[in-house]
């Protein structure tokens, strides 16, 4: 198969990208005359056309989280146990997003005791079962060990979500000097703050990818 001839899957971590528009945007300047703010529908659906356009998708998908809840606290009860309450601005603008992308014939998934991460990982390897390239659009960086030779990860910058990275094996090997799939090794020594996993005391990155 040509490349021409391939299809593409974009995989969309919906409410990873959602809450990047939330706080790049300003809330008092995107609402409706009746209050309703919509600062993260409009930042998500505007990267969202841009990517269309720039990558020529074949197939898409956006995958949402129910809840903190995963079969993960039930292992791990204080897993992303730090983390503050939801902006109530935020959780209102989600229905609404995922209606925008019903109207717009976009399939939208959300399992019950699974991440959006776990959606994604599931599809992306359907889809390279099926022969396909796969784009996954996500600022979580646990997607970056799904990155392989058919498996792209788009990573949004600092500066919210109007520019992304592209990391491909050699990318991921030049930033963190390891290969993806090396990367929950990483993850695992060094910790995770945002979602309250303890590493091992003292070692930071550059420390962990010496021992890996």
């Amino acid at each position: 198969m040509t490349d021409s001839a391939q299809p593409t899957l974009l995989l969309i971590d919906g409410h990873s990208l959602a809450f990047r528009a939330f706080y790049a945007l300003p809330l008092e300047s995107f609402q409706t005359s009746g209050g309703q703010h919509t600062n993260a529908i409009h930042g998500f659906l505007s990267m969202f056309l841009t990517i269309l356009q720039n990558e020529k998708p074949t197939h898409v998908a956006v995958a949402f989280d129910i809840s903190r809840f995963s079969f993960r606290t039930a292992e791990y009860p204080e897993y992303k146990g730090t983390r503050g309450e939801t902006p109530p601005e935020f959780i209102g603008q989600v229905p609404l997003l995922q209606e925008a992308l019903k109207a717009m014939n976009i399939v939208t998934i959300q399992k019950e005791n699974f991440e959006a991460d776990d959606i994604l990982a599931t599809l992306s390897t359907q889809g390279q079962a099926a022969g396909m390239h796969v784009l996954v659009v996500s600022g979580d960086r646990d997607t970056i060990q799904l990155v392989n030779n058919d498996v792209t990860l788009l990573y949004p910058s600092a500066r919210g979500v109007a520019e992304l990275k592209r990391y491909t094996p050699d990318t991921v090997e030049e930033r963190y000097g390891i290969r993806p799939d090396q990367y929950p090794d990483i993850a695992a020594l060094v910790g995770e703050t945002s979602d309250n996993l303890p590493g091992v005391d003292k070692v930071g990155e550059k420390t962990a990818v010496k021992w890996i």
